[in-house]
């Protein structure tokens, strides 16, 4: 009954944010900017089934409460037989409709196997940071080779000993983006570095970002808001690629936003990789200026995945990793690095669920 009672709740936030979608489309601002209102229309389809199924649910709760309070005030016989058959056909209809509700939202969990992008940076702790960075990308790829997912780096920043500054590399598979949505935020490890003579522990962190990856069809950008830059690429790369002027900066005016890719030996490739995550940063800019409306359905235990947020400990000498937000730790560092991090993503579905 509880976890009915947590499904309802969570059924009737959605049924509220369709209200006030309704009215957000019928405003003249929203109608007005072509971008806005293809994203809020489409949220609005989303839920559509959900909503309706849900209303059908509950007037169907009314009609047998209804008539189970005339069944218990009349003695009629005839009437009584009568009821009886309309409020089993009523307790049928339940069933099947409550069937169809649970349907409805299984399909909108596929909506989460969407094409993703994944940002990793190196954050406090210099070269340190950078080796870590290069760990959670070497986690993150073997995870996604266990699940038969396709891994294309986009842009990389490597570091002399074999770390990286930044690294983007998109996803692609059924069920990526659902099981890895979670892993935006601050990953903190607490090690031994190699070039700490001393054997102190250092504190070093990395930043993690998820990014949904919209089709150009669902999220285009004017091409007057992008100035573009080309420069010749710099660092590793193989012979040739710092010959040209092959790296390419765009810069999103309106936003501000600036995205470089220089792994391509082409400068077409590189500027259609840089497009891809302009186009992946700039739905998620979108979205976090609504953050409160959409966090009225979206919110949960799990945490805010806001990149300045905390999310996990990976700890060496207890070779203990702690997700912070829902209070779970493993003592299996090595496994966990090597790409097994099941067990972490079904406790993370499972809370968001329990909601």
């Amino acid at each position: 009954m509880e976890k009915l009672n947590k499904i309802f709740a969570r059924l009737k936030k959605v049924e509220d944010r369709y209200d006030e979608l309704e009215q957000l489309l019928a405003s003249k601002e929203v109608i007005a900017d072509s971008s806005r209102y293809g994203q809020l229309a489409k949220e609005f389809s989303d839920i559509r089934a959900q909503v309706t199924l849900f209303r059908d649910l509950k007037k169907i709760e009314e009609e047998i409460k209804g008539l189970q309070s005339v069944l218990s005030e009349r003695h009629d016989e005839a009437f009584i037989d009568l009821a009886r058959k309309e409020l089993e056909d009523l307790r049928q209809k339940y069933t099947q409709t409550a069937q169809s509700l649970q349907e409805a939202i299984r399909g909108q969990d596929k909506n989460l196997d969407k094409d993703m992008i994944m940002e990793i940076r190196a954050g406090t702790g210099g070269l340190e940071a950078s080796l870590f960075a290069a760990d959670l990308y070497r986690m993150y790829t073997k995870y996604a080779a266990q699940k038969n997912w396709r891994v294309e780096v986009i842009s990389s920043h490597p570091t002399e000993l074999n770390g990286f500054k930044e690294v983007i590399f998109a996803i692609k598979g059924r069920h990526a983006y659902n099981r890895l949505r979670f892993e935006s935020g601050v990953h903190r490890v607490q090690r031994v570095p190699s070039t700490e003579a001393s054997g102190r522990i250092h504190t070093s962190t990395a930043t993690v970002a998820v990014l949904e990856e919209p089709k150009e069809v669902e999220f285009s950008i004017d091409p007057k808001d992008i100035k573009v830059d080309v420069y010749r690429s710099s660092g590793p790369g193989g012979q040739g690629v710092n010959t040209t002027d092959s790296a390419v900066r765009l810069t999103h005016l309106p936003t501000g936003i600036v995205i470089t890719c220089q792994d391509e030996r082409s400068q077409l490739k590189n500027k259609n990789k840089a497009i891809r995550v302009l186009r992946a940063r700039l739905l998620e800019f979108k979205r976090s200026e609504n953050v409160n409306k959409i966090s009225q359905t979206r919110k949960s235990q799990v945490g805010t995945a806001e990149r300045s947020e905390k999310i996990r400990t990976y700890n060496f000498p207890d070779r203990r990793v702690t997700d912070h937000r829902i209070g779970f730790t493993l003592h299996k560092l090595e496994n966990i690095l090597e790409g097994n991090l099941d067990e972490i993503v079904e406790e993370l579905l499972k809370t968001e669920e329990n909601d």
